[in-house]
């Protein structure tokens, strides 16, 4: 007898912000997002660096993408731990008023 339900274990990721939503209606498979967002966040590797690791081209520049442009979610939760050598948080700082982007 299980204490934790089978079904809650095979649910496939959400944010569940609506009905039936899945993380990948909008974002790639975790295997394919954890090593772009580990060479991007914590490898510090440039767009074109991501790609010619064998990345799709269109896949890193949205994740890319949507790692600048959350930055200010960042900004406004309270610091967390840090786990890896480069995580967000002190080591990851960039304007936000400006526009900034690392990733253009």
């Amino acid at each position: 007898h299980a204490i934790i339900p089978e079904s809650i274990l095979t649910k496939a990721p959400s944010a569940e912000l609506r009905h039936d939503q899945k993380d990948t209606d909008s974002l790639p498979p975790y295997e394919m997002l954890d090593p772009i967002l580990t060479a991007y966040v914590e490898d510090d590797l440039s767009f074109e660096e991501i790609v010619s690791q064998g990345f799709d081209a269109a896949i890193v520049k949205k994740v890319i993408r949507l790692v600048d442009v959350t930055e200010y979610k960042r900004r406004q939760s309270a610091p967390g731990i840090k786990i890896t050598p480069r995580a967000f948080g002190k080591d990851r700082r960039f304007p936000i008023t400006n526009g900034f982007r690392h990733g253009r």
